[in-house]
């Protein structure tokens, strides 16, 4: 799979291709070039260390959106087995950019829901680039409750840019379903592990992020609101994206050190998009370990840990 380089991620691909060149001479000429097509290698790998363990926050919410990141299905495919998919909201319809259904993690069976992207437009329409209707809220919590009834735990992976913001979604109350999300998330009597495997936008996300335990990919974000939306409203340009980011504090990491989230999922080296299966190998690595903890406290501990975990969210110690 050939995967476009980011621009920062340039002088990474200028070398991999010198590097391609010098070996071809070195084949079709039979000419000794290996101290040259070493040195270069060298080099390469000090210039991916340099680059990828420096990111910046604007530099990581461009990784969470490559169109070759593994998306929800694809976790799905790798670090769950036996997915039964299920469908609609009993209400409306169902809705494609939420799939949900029974899995097995390990061991273990759970019910798994997320947000789905598409790779091109005829899957981007079908998915509706990854932002769910009302629907797709009220289909998560229909499962959530499945899962209840049967005590089965529930995982959600959120990747989404926001919830959809169209007129037909307002109609159908998508603010209330994303609140009802929140309050029944908050009372369900069963484990439940969010991770945001990309982008992490808004009450989008929230919909399906109210958990015991939330994890992060390397590289995704969690923002209320995106660093082009910020950018617009505090300096009236996109092009401020960059500071934007920086300031918000987005990036997985700076969310780890604030205790806006529970643990950093290690990705391969340069993103996900490099290694889909070893992305899903530490996701179900870390989620699996987490779960454990979770199963492990009698409900009225979980329900009120889970009660704290948010209350804290926010507060404010003086120095």
């Amino acid at each position: 799979m050939s995967i476009k380089p980011l621009e920062f991620e340039q002088p990474i691909a200028e070398l991999e291709s010198e590097i391609q060149k010098l070996k071809a001479k070195s084949d079709s000429q039979d000419i000794d070039m290996s101290e040259q097509i070493s040195s270069m290698e060298h080099k390469l790998q000090e210039t991916r260390n340099e680059i990828y363990n420096n990111l910046s926050p604007w530099q990581r919410v461009q990784i969470a959106r490559h169109t070759n990141r593994p998306f929800m299905l694809d976790y799905v495919v790798h670090a769950f087995e036996n997915f039964c998919e299920l469908h609609g909201d009993r209400h409306i319809g169902d809705d494609h950019s939420m799939p949900g259904g029974f899995a097995m993690i390990g061991d273990q069976r759970v019910v798994v829901i997320g947000h789905q992207k598409g790779r091109d437009t005829k899957e981007n329409l079908l998915r509706n680039f990854g932002s769910a209707h009302p629907e797709g809220y009220r289909k998560a919590l229909r499962l959530m409750k499945i899962a209840e009834r049967f005590g089965l735990p529930v995982i959600c992976m959120i990747d989404t840019p926001g919830a959809f913001p169209g007129i037909g979604a307002e109609e159908r109350n998508i603010a209330e379903a994303i609140a009802f999300n929140l309050r029944e998330m908050t009372l369900l009597r069963v484990p439940i592990i969010a991770c945001v495997l990309g982008e992490g936008g808004s009450g989008g996300a929230l919909g399906i992020g109210v958990a015991d335990r939330v994890l992060m990919m390397e590289n995704a974000y969690y923002s209320v609101i995106s660093p082009e939306g910020c950018a617009a409203i505090l300096w009236k340009h996109r092009q401020h994206a960059p500071e934007a980011a920086e300031a918000m504090k987005i990036a997985a990491p700076d969310l780890a050190k604030l205790k806006l989230i529970d643990e950093v999922v290690p990705e391969p080296k340069g993103g996900a998009h490099h290694d889909h299966a070893a992305a899903a190998e530490n996701f179900k690595e870390v989620v699996m370990k987490h779960l454990k903890e979770v199963q492990a406290l009698s409900t009225e501990e979980m329900l009120n840990a889970r009660y704290d975990k948010f209350r804290q969210y926010g507060e404010w110690q003086g120095e």
